[in-house]
Protein backbone atom coordinates (compact mmCIF):
# COMPACT_ATOMS: atom_id res chain seq x y z
CA UNK A 1 0.00 0.00 0.00
CA UNK A 2 1.53 3.30 -1.08
CA UNK A 3 1.62 6.00 1.54
CA UNK A 4 1.48 9.67 0.66
CA UNK A 5 4.68 11.26 1.99
CA UNK A 6 2.91 14.52 2.75
CA UNK A 7 0.55 12.70 5.09
CA UNK A 8 3.16 10.66 6.90
CA UNK A 9 2.66 10.71 10.68
CA UNK A 10 5.39 12.44 12.67
CA UNK A 11 7.34 10.09 14.89
CA UNK A 12 10.22 10.88 17.22
CA UNK A 13 12.83 9.12 19.24
CA UNK A 14 15.65 9.31 21.74
CA UNK A 15 19.05 7.69 22.00
CA UNK A 16 19.67 5.56 25.08
CA UNK A 17 22.63 3.61 26.46
CA UNK A 18 23.09 0.90 23.81
CA UNK A 19 19.48 1.42 22.81
CA UNK A 20 16.89 3.62 21.16
CA UNK A 21 13.42 4.78 22.19
CA UNK A 22 10.90 5.38 19.41
CA UNK A 23 7.70 7.20 20.19
CA UNK A 24 4.40 7.40 18.32
CA UNK A 25 1.18 9.21 19.08
CA UNK A 26 -0.23 6.56 21.41
CA UNK A 27 2.57 4.05 21.89
CA UNK A 28 6.31 3.81 22.37
CA UNK A 29 8.88 1.09 21.90
CA UNK A 30 12.47 0.78 23.05
CA UNK A 31 15.11 -1.63 21.74
CA UNK A 32 18.29 -2.47 23.64
CA UNK A 33 21.45 -4.33 22.67
CA UNK A 34 22.25 -6.55 25.63
CA UNK A 35 25.65 -7.75 26.79
CA UNK A 36 25.23 -11.05 24.91
CA UNK A 37 24.55 -9.19 21.65
CA UNK A 38 20.82 -9.81 21.49
CA UNK A 39 18.19 -7.13 20.85
CA UNK A 40 15.42 -6.96 23.45
CA UNK A 41 12.27 -4.90 23.11
CA UNK A 42 10.02 -3.10 25.54
CA UNK A 43 6.75 -1.50 24.44
CA UNK A 44 4.07 0.38 26.30
CA UNK A 45 1.08 2.57 25.71
CA UNK A 46 1.45 6.27 26.33
CA UNK A 47 -0.58 7.94 29.06
CA UNK A 48 -4.26 8.68 28.26
CA UNK A 49 -3.61 12.41 28.46
CA UNK A 50 -2.19 12.27 24.92
CA UNK A 51 -5.71 11.85 23.60
CA UNK A 52 -6.89 14.99 25.38
CA UNK A 53 -7.52 18.05 23.25
CA UNK A 54 -5.48 20.34 25.50
CA UNK A 55 -2.38 18.29 24.73
CA UNK A 56 -2.54 19.63 21.17
CA UNK A 57 -3.21 23.25 22.03
CA UNK A 58 -0.53 25.47 20.44
CA UNK A 59 2.10 26.73 22.89
CA UNK A 60 0.75 24.69 25.82
CA UNK A 61 1.74 21.46 24.06
CA UNK A 62 5.39 22.54 24.04
CA UNK A 63 5.59 22.57 27.86
CA UNK A 64 3.64 19.33 28.24
CA UNK A 65 5.70 17.45 25.65
CA UNK A 66 9.00 18.69 27.09
CA UNK A 67 8.11 17.52 30.59
CA UNK A 68 6.87 14.16 29.33
CA UNK A 69 9.93 13.65 27.15
CA UNK A 70 12.19 14.25 30.14
CA UNK A 71 10.25 11.83 32.35
CA UNK A 72 10.20 9.09 29.72
CA UNK A 73 13.83 9.80 28.87
CA UNK A 74 15.07 9.29 32.43
CA UNK A 75 12.91 6.22 32.89
CA UNK A 76 14.24 4.47 29.79
CA UNK A 77 17.82 5.62 30.32
CA UNK A 78 17.67 3.76 33.63
CA UNK A 79 16.24 0.69 31.90
CA UNK A 80 18.93 0.80 29.22
CA UNK A 81 21.65 1.11 31.87
CA UNK A 82 20.21 -1.93 33.63
CA UNK A 83 20.64 -3.98 30.47
CA UNK A 84 24.36 -3.15 30.48
CA UNK A 85 24.93 -3.94 34.16
CA UNK A 86 22.42 -6.80 34.55
CA UNK A 87 20.89 -4.95 37.48
CA UNK A 88 17.25 -4.11 38.13
CA UNK A 89 17.40 -0.58 39.46
CA UNK A 90 14.19 1.36 38.94
CA UNK A 91 13.37 5.04 39.13
CA UNK A 92 9.63 5.43 39.49
CA UNK A 93 7.04 7.67 41.08
CA UNK A 94 8.40 10.46 43.31
CA UNK A 95 12.02 9.43 42.72
CA UNK A 96 11.58 9.73 38.95
CA UNK A 97 9.88 13.12 39.10
CA UNK A 98 12.35 14.34 41.70
CA UNK A 99 15.28 13.36 39.47
CA UNK A 100 13.73 15.17 36.50
CA UNK A 101 13.08 18.33 38.54
CA UNK A 102 16.59 18.28 39.99
CA UNK A 103 18.16 17.87 36.53
CA UNK A 104 15.95 20.63 35.15
CA UNK A 105 17.00 23.00 37.93
CA UNK A 106 20.67 22.23 37.26
CA UNK A 107 20.21 23.01 33.56
CA UNK A 108 18.38 26.26 34.33
CA UNK A 109 21.10 27.25 36.78
CA UNK A 110 23.95 26.56 34.38
CA UNK A 111 22.43 27.87 31.14
CA UNK A 112 20.24 30.72 32.42
CA UNK A 113 21.17 31.85 35.92
CA UNK A 114 24.96 31.70 35.43
CA UNK A 115 24.93 33.79 32.20
CA UNK A 116 22.62 36.30 33.91
CA UNK A 117 25.04 36.63 36.84
CA UNK A 118 27.96 37.07 34.43
CA UNK A 119 25.98 39.76 32.64
CA UNK A 120 25.31 41.56 35.91
CA UNK A 121 29.03 41.40 36.67
CA UNK A 122 29.79 43.08 33.33
CA UNK A 123 27.39 45.91 34.18
CA UNK A 124 29.26 46.59 37.41
CA UNK A 125 32.71 46.34 35.80
CA UNK A 126 32.19 48.29 32.57
CA UNK A 127 29.03 50.36 33.12
CA UNK A 128 27.36 48.87 30.03
CA UNK A 129 23.73 49.58 29.17
CA UNK A 130 21.18 46.86 29.83
CA UNK A 131 20.49 46.10 26.16
CA UNK A 132 24.17 45.45 25.44
CA UNK A 133 24.54 43.27 28.52
CA UNK A 134 21.45 41.26 27.59
CA UNK A 135 22.92 40.57 24.16
CA UNK A 136 26.23 39.51 25.68
CA UNK A 137 24.36 37.30 28.15
CA UNK A 138 22.55 35.65 25.25
CA UNK A 139 25.79 34.87 23.42
CA UNK A 140 27.34 33.54 26.64
CA UNK A 141 24.35 31.22 26.96
CA UNK A 142 24.72 29.95 23.40
CA UNK A 143 28.47 29.50 23.87
CA UNK A 144 27.88 27.46 27.03
CA UNK A 145 25.49 25.13 25.18
CA UNK A 146 27.95 24.59 22.32
CA UNK A 147 30.85 24.04 24.72
CA UNK A 148 28.84 21.61 26.84
CA UNK A 149 27.78 19.50 23.84
CA UNK A 150 31.32 19.53 22.47
CA UNK A 151 32.81 18.57 25.84
CA UNK A 152 30.49 15.65 26.60
CA UNK A 153 31.00 14.42 23.04
CA UNK A 154 34.63 13.69 23.94
CA UNK A 155 33.54 10.88 26.25
CA UNK A 156 33.73 7.41 24.69
CA UNK A 157 30.42 6.38 26.25
CA UNK A 158 28.65 9.53 25.03
CA UNK A 159 30.07 9.00 21.54
CA UNK A 160 28.26 5.64 21.53
CA UNK A 161 25.03 7.38 22.57
CA UNK A 162 25.54 9.90 19.76
CA UNK A 163 25.92 7.01 17.30
CA UNK A 164 22.54 5.72 18.43
CA UNK A 165 21.25 9.29 18.04
CA UNK A 166 22.48 9.27 14.45
CA UNK A 167 20.77 5.93 13.83
CA UNK A 168 17.51 7.25 15.26
CA UNK A 169 17.57 10.21 12.87
CA UNK A 170 18.53 8.10 9.88
CA UNK A 171 15.69 5.65 10.55
CA UNK A 172 13.04 8.35 10.91
CA UNK A 173 14.37 10.12 7.81
CA UNK A 174 14.15 6.85 5.86
CA UNK A 175 10.56 6.35 6.98
CA UNK A 176 9.59 9.92 6.10
CA UNK A 177 11.28 9.51 2.70
CA UNK A 178 9.03 6.50 2.07
CA UNK A 179 11.94 4.04 1.93
CA UNK A 180 11.93 0.41 3.13
CA UNK A 181 13.46 0.20 6.57
CA UNK A 182 16.56 -1.90 6.05
CA UNK A 183 20.15 -1.19 7.01
CA UNK A 184 21.29 -0.33 3.50
CA UNK A 185 18.56 2.26 2.87
CA UNK A 186 18.82 3.79 6.33
CA UNK A 187 22.59 4.22 6.18
CA UNK A 188 22.15 6.38 3.05
CA UNK A 189 19.91 8.85 4.92
CA UNK A 190 20.93 12.01 6.73
CA UNK A 191 21.82 12.07 10.42
CA UNK A 192 20.14 15.47 10.76
CA UNK A 193 16.48 15.98 11.51
CA UNK A 194 14.58 19.26 12.06
CA UNK A 195 12.59 17.96 15.05
CA UNK A 196 15.71 17.00 16.99
CA UNK A 197 16.02 17.94 20.65
CA UNK A 198 19.40 19.52 19.89
CA UNK A 199 17.64 21.94 17.53
CA UNK A 200 15.10 22.68 20.23
CA UNK A 201 17.81 23.55 22.75
CA UNK A 202 19.53 25.98 20.40
CA UNK A 203 16.18 27.55 19.50
CA UNK A 204 15.44 28.12 23.19
CA UNK A 205 18.77 29.92 23.57
CA UNK A 206 18.22 32.11 20.52
CA UNK A 207 14.62 32.98 21.43
CA UNK A 208 15.74 33.84 24.97
CA UNK A 209 18.31 36.25 23.54
CA UNK A 210 15.55 38.20 21.75
CA UNK A 211 13.12 38.05 24.67
CA UNK A 212 15.63 39.21 27.30
CA UNK A 213 16.90 41.97 24.99
CA UNK A 214 13.70 43.94 25.57
CA UNK A 215 13.94 43.76 29.34
CA UNK A 216 15.38 46.87 30.89
CA UNK A 217 17.76 47.13 33.80
CA UNK A 218 16.55 45.20 36.84
CA UNK A 219 17.80 44.53 40.32
CA UNK A 220 19.60 41.22 40.74
CA UNK A 221 16.64 39.38 42.37
CA UNK A 222 14.17 40.62 39.72
CA UNK A 223 16.58 39.81 36.91
CA UNK A 224 17.00 36.21 38.10
CA UNK A 225 13.25 35.89 38.63
CA UNK A 226 12.61 37.14 35.10
CA UNK A 227 14.89 34.41 33.70
CA UNK A 228 12.86 31.78 35.51
CA UNK A 229 9.39 33.10 34.70
CA UNK A 230 10.05 33.95 31.06
CA UNK A 231 11.56 30.55 30.42
CA UNK A 232 8.04 29.10 30.17
CA UNK A 233 6.88 31.28 27.21
CA UNK A 234 10.34 30.91 25.65
CA UNK A 235 9.95 27.12 25.63
CA UNK A 236 6.43 27.46 24.21
CA UNK A 237 7.58 29.73 21.37
CA UNK A 238 10.61 27.54 20.65
CA UNK A 239 8.54 24.39 20.30
CA UNK A 240 6.12 26.04 17.89
CA UNK A 241 9.06 27.39 15.85
CA UNK A 242 10.63 23.92 15.58
CA UNK A 243 7.28 22.46 14.60
CA UNK A 244 6.74 25.15 11.97
CA UNK A 245 10.18 24.85 10.39
CA UNK A 246 9.97 21.04 10.22
CA UNK A 247 6.66 21.33 8.37
CA UNK A 248 7.93 23.91 5.85
CA UNK A 249 11.41 22.73 4.88
CA UNK A 250 10.35 22.70 1.25
CA UNK A 251 10.58 26.51 1.46
CA UNK A 252 14.07 27.86 0.72
CA UNK A 253 13.81 30.64 3.31
CA UNK A 254 12.75 28.19 6.03
CA UNK A 255 15.67 25.91 5.15
CA UNK A 256 18.01 28.87 5.68
CA UNK A 257 16.40 29.56 9.06
CA UNK A 258 16.85 25.93 10.06
CA UNK A 259 20.55 25.84 9.10
CA UNK A 260 21.98 26.68 12.57
CA UNK A 261 19.77 24.07 14.24
CA UNK A 262 20.79 21.37 11.79
CA UNK A 263 24.46 22.37 12.00
CA UNK A 264 24.51 21.99 15.79
CA UNK A 265 23.47 18.36 15.36
CA UNK A 266 27.00 17.70 14.09
CA UNK A 267 27.96 17.76 17.80
CA UNK A 268 25.28 15.30 18.97
CA UNK A 269 25.21 12.70 16.19
CA UNK A 270 27.83 10.25 14.96
CA UNK A 271 27.71 7.84 11.99
CA UNK A 272 26.20 4.60 13.32
CA UNK A 273 27.50 1.12 12.60
CA UNK A 274 25.15 -1.41 10.98
CA UNK A 275 24.50 -3.20 14.26
CA UNK A 276 23.36 0.07 15.84
CA UNK A 277 21.03 0.70 12.90
CA UNK A 278 19.56 -2.76 13.50
CA UNK A 279 18.57 -1.64 17.01
CA UNK A 280 16.92 1.49 15.57
CA UNK A 281 14.96 -0.61 13.07
CA UNK A 282 13.80 -2.98 15.80
CA UNK A 283 12.59 -0.10 17.99
CA UNK A 284 10.86 1.72 15.14
CA UNK A 285 9.12 -1.37 13.78
CA UNK A 286 7.95 -2.37 17.26
CA UNK A 287 6.46 1.09 17.74
CA UNK A 288 4.97 1.14 14.25
CA UNK A 289 3.38 -2.27 14.71
CA UNK A 290 1.42 -0.91 17.66
CA UNK A 291 0.63 2.40 15.95
CA UNK A 292 -0.19 1.36 12.40
CA UNK A 293 0.34 -2.24 11.23
CA UNK A 294 -0.44 -1.22 7.64
CA UNK A 295 2.63 1.01 7.55
CA UNK A 296 4.92 -1.62 9.00
CA UNK A 297 3.97 -4.05 6.24
CA UNK A 298 4.96 -1.41 3.74
CA UNK A 299 8.30 -0.60 5.36
CA UNK A 300 9.61 -4.11 5.94
CA UNK A 301 11.61 -5.17 2.89
CA UNK A 302 10.51 -8.38 1.21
Amino acid sequence: MATDKLRMPSYGGQALIEGILMRGKKNLAAAFRTLDGKIVLQTEELAPMYSKKYFQWPFLRGILLLWDAMVLGYKFLTISANHQTEEDEKIEGPWLYGTVIFSLLLAIGFFFILPALLGKLLVNLFSLDSATVNIIEGFIRIALVIFYLWAIGKSRDIKRVFMYHGAEHKTINAFEANKPLDVQNIQKCSMKHPRCGTSFILTVMIVSLFVFFFIGELSLPLMLLSRLILLIPIVMISYEYIRWTSNHLDNKFVRILATPNLALQNLTTRPPTDDIVEVAIAAFNAMLERENPVLIQKNIPE
